[in-house]
């Protein structure tokens, strides 16, 4: 089962790790949320999913809320289209409590579309790479 290959991410040198190589060309920004993917390079086909979102977001019960809808997204998603072997971090941010769902998983499915594609969110993608 595809399903069965999607885990969580649970240590903050994890989280770290999938910050820095965002910041080399694994990111992407939406208005709902920044999708940070970094290949693990372990040899394991597992694709890893961690979710955060601050304190600037809201109070708890605003920060689950939007916890549980970024949860949703890469149920529906990330097995069938998330790079195997690869980390994706989730951020929560501001418009993603407000967000239509429909919205957000188009808005996923075109940040893993791009970052598969290896083109940078401010390029041009009908441009070469």
């Amino acid at each position: 089962m595809v399903a069965a290959l999607l885990s969580t991410i649970r240590l903050r040198r994890d989280f770290l790790a999938a910050n820095a190589a965002g910041r080399t060309g694994g990111r992407y920004s939406t208005p709902g949320f920044v999708l940070l993917v970094r290949p693990r390079g372990d040899g394991d086909a597992a694709i890893r999913a961690g979710f955060t979102v601050t304190k600037k977001v809201g109070n708890a019960v605003v920060r689950n809320r939007l916890k549980r809808r970024l949860r949703a997204l890469a149920r529906a998603l990330l097995p069938a289209q998330g790079l195997a072997g690869a980390d994706h971090v989730l951020i929560g941010r501001d418009d993603g409590v407000t967000r239509d769902f429909a919205a957000m998983q188009a808005d996923l499915e075109r940040a893993l579309a791009r970052i598969k594609s290896g083109v940078k969110p401010g390029a041009d993608p009908r441009v070469g790479a």
